[in-house]
């Protein structure tokens, strides 16, 4: 009918899709999701949900019939499936020559070091031998499906390698071998880009990291040297560029100790480091990733406060899983100026199950009053009133 605004399809029910939703709400743009289970994050926000196998083309067919255009939750789609829907003629984006750079890491050294943008050195290993020969200790990556810590591997010399060759034999996805940066702190360059080749860029942020987990960011990153801040966001939009990318890319960043930027990963979709664009900034990663697909103009990226500070909410130890819902009372009472924002996630040991942002003019400030809302919803504090 004329006048309705186009849908756009969403693969991934996970907690970034469900973030998409109250953006698309207010510009009235419809979502159809493809969820993986009932009752997941996003299907619980989301009406329009058809529940199926990502790794299923005709399920991606119906899901994405009709649509605008198609979007994701997660990068893991099989390649050869975008293809065949970009040959369908059903817009996604990202596209798929610019997706593999996201799914597979070997790919996306390669090209990287084409354009020239600083890497740390790896190399595909294809045996022990092989590693032996880049030198240890080194990182092995399996190419291929990892995130938050899962298919990488710390190896000081040949008895470590075990388990990712194991790895790497079972699954049928070679392994990266990357050198140990020696860093000071990683770093995260988020842009938005559309089709029509407008960008804008986010400003750089410092994250901490546990076991390949994403613990806390804070926006801007103190003490970041400008130069160093304003080269970060040039890669940034460079990879962007020269990709094709279409939505949001996050560019995760080593600053290593000499006082140089090397690019660890690279993410197209809404990203953990950019969760505190929700209410630091002008206009969030999650609303310009839908305003970048649809190729309508893009937000401001520009901070609406001097610091936000976003610490993740993970599922506590199994005696002690956290509150969340029932910490409420204690949390805003204690900071009526906090931002929750839980996913809706059956709780599990360190699974990310929601975040805080507090913001202010006090860098010190906003940390304290993030990391203990975070630590009461999680369960690691007392039931003391304050």
């Amino acid at each position: 009918m004329p006048g309705l605004a186009p849908f756009v399809a969403v693969i991934g029910g996970g907690q970034l899709a469900r973030m998409m939703a109250e953006p698309a709400a207010a510009l009235g743009i419809p979502l159809r999701l493809l969820a993986e289970a009932e009752g997941v994050s996003a299907a619980q926000v989301i009406p329009d949900t058809l529940v199926g196998d990502y790794t299923d083309l005709e399920m991606l067919r119906k899901v994405t019939s009709g649509a605008h255009v198609v979007t994701f939750d997660h990068e893991h789609v099989p390649t050869e499936h975008l293809h065949a829907l970009h040959a369908d003629g059903v817009a996604t984006r990202p596209g798929p020559e610019a997706l593999v750079h996201a799914q597979d890491k070997a790919v996306m050294r390669t090209r990287l070091a084409q354009l020239g943008v600083p890497c740390p050195r790896n190399a595909v290993v294809g045996s022990v031998a092989d590693v032996e020969d880049f030198g240890f200790p080194c990182v092995l990556k399996t190419t291929r499906g990892g995130y938050d810590g899962k298919g990488v591997w710390f190896v000081g010399g040949p008895a470590d390698c075990a388990e990712p060759f194991e790895a790497a034999a079972r699954t049928g996805v070679p392994l990266l071998a990357e050198e140990r940066v020696d860093f000071r702190r990683e770093l995260s360059a988020l842009v938005a880009r559309s089709p029509s080749g407008q960008a804008a860029a986010y400003p750089v942020v410092a994250s901490l990291q546990q076991d390949g987990i994403c613990l806390e960011v804070v926006a801007p990153a103190p003490d970041l040297d400008p130069g160093l801040a304003t080269q970060a966001q040039q890669v940034a939009l460079t990879i962007a560029k020269e990709l094709d990318v279409t939505g949001v890319l996050a560019v995760e960043l080593f600053e290593t100790t000499d006082g140089r930027i090397l690019v660890n990963e690279l993410a197209m979709r809404p990203h953990n480091t950019g969760h505190w664009t929700q209410d630091g900034a002008v206009t969030s990663q999650f609303e310009n990733h839908l305003r970048a697909v649809l190729d309508l103009p893009l937000g401001s990226p520009s901070p609406r406060v001097r610091w936000t500070v976003m610490v993740n909410i993970l599922g506590g130890p199994d005696e002690q899983v956290g509150r969340l819902y029932d910490g409420y009372p204690h949390a805003l009472a204690r900071d009526p100026h906090l931002r929750v924002h839980l996913y809706g996630k059956e709780l599990r040991p360190g699974r990310k199950v929601g975040h805080v942002n507090a913001y202010g003019d006090d860098l010190e400030d906003c940390l304290e009053r993030a990391r203990h809302a975070a630590a009461w919803f999680r369960g690691d504090l007392g039931n003391e009133s304050e």
